[in-house]
């Protein structure tokens, strides 16, 4: 059995911020499994990487023997999340929530275990809310802790308008918290307002607040901002092996050091290892390969099992590609089991 320090070790490493540290060692003393809880509001159709720090975070937490509710936001994409916004964003219908939310749960189970995971989907409980429970939910918190939060901040600095329904947002995604009876709640720094929020909400519900765990946001490949579909900047977890390969491929050298840092399973010693190596002159390039395999090796299993190899053959069959890379992609296919990949 993992001891709780054990434990808080595999939590802790590359989160942000755990609060509060103390309530959650109480929490792991009690030996039960916690019930782990992150929320993902399917305003695109496609998981990236970016969504990957937090899913391989609670694939962990499963391997530690707990609980894990994914939570599916159709209620609250049909709001709109303004967590980092400077403006509001635009409500999606009914219908394209739920279109994207069946991608969600086909494509997060390349990583969850299937059988420790509760898949939830928050209308199941706000779509039965009243005008009086929204009252009586919003009744407990005041424009001025509203304001508290940066994003709202800096926008009410400039002048440009809040909808009162982004004020909303938090209230219902705590609110889940309590529909959950979470212990623990993941998100990324952005969330953290929120997550807060449900902590807030859980005790005038008369719960146990819960503990959060927030993670770093990872940059796109153009380096600048956060990963995201509406700034065409992502890899997605459905690409094709080749696309994802040639993408982490094109990423800057020092970028490519925060990708690892998030998204490797590599032990830490191994990775300031390489950094060791790369410091005294070792070729970054790769390291960089041994990254990509790494990625395409667990995002890509099925597709590459399945014969779906995509860019794959066409990069191991180019002529203008080094024979490096043409090396390094055949490894990726001996790894697999895939004899049939090379004639």
């Amino acid at each position: 059995m993992t001891s709780i320090e054990q434990q808080l070790e595999i939590i802790r490493r590359g989160a942000n911020e755990l609060l509060v540290e103390s309530e959650l060692r109480g929490k792991l003393a009690s030996g039960r499994p916690l019930r782990v809880k992150a929320g993902f509001d399917p305003t695109a159709p496609d998981l990236h990487l970016g969504h990957t720090v937090l899913i391989n975070k609670l694939r962990q937490l499963q391997d530690l023997g707990h609980h894990v509710l994914f939570v599916i936001g159709d209620f609250t994409g049909m709001i709109g999340d303004p967590s980092g916004r400077n403006a509001t964003r635009p409500p999606l219908s009914r219908e394209d929530v739920q279109a994207n939310a069946r991608t969600y749960t086909d494509q997060v189970f390349k990583i969850l275990d299937r059988g420790r995971t509760e898949v939830v989907f928050n209308s199941a409980w706000l779509d039965g809310m009243n005008a009086a429970g929204l009252i009586r939910l919003a009744a407990k918190h005041t424009v001025a802790r509203m304001l508290e939060r940066d994003d709202f901040a800096k926008r009410y600095r400039a002048q440009q308008p809040i909808a009162i329904h982004e004020f909303l947002y938090p209230l219902v995604q705590g609110y889940d918290s309590v529909a959950l009876k979470a212990d623990l709640e993941l998100g990324g720094t952005d969330q953290k307002f929120n997550l807060l929020m449900g902590r807030e909400v859980q005790k005038e519900h008369g719960q146990p607040p819960q503990c959060i765990l927030t993670l770093p946001l990872l940059e796109g490949i153009d380096g600048v901002n956060k990963m995201s579909k509406s700034l065409g900047n992502t890899i997605g977890i459905t690409e094709p092996p080749g696309e994802i390969f040639g993408k982490l491929m094109s990423i800057s050298d020092e970028l490519m050091w925060r990708y690892i840092e998030l998204l490797s399973f590599e032990l830490p010693q191994m990775i300031n290892e390489k950094k060791r190596v790369v410091e005294q002159g070792g070729n970054p390039r790769d390291v960089k390969f041994d990254f990509a395999q790494e990625i395409v090796a667990r995002e890509a299993r099925d597709e590459i099992r399945r014969g779906k190899l995509g860019g794959v053959i066409s990069m191991e069959t180019r002529d203008d590609l080094p024979g490096e890379i043409k090396f390094h992609v055949a490894w990726i296919a001996a790894l697999l089991n895939c004899p049939f990949l090379f004639h």
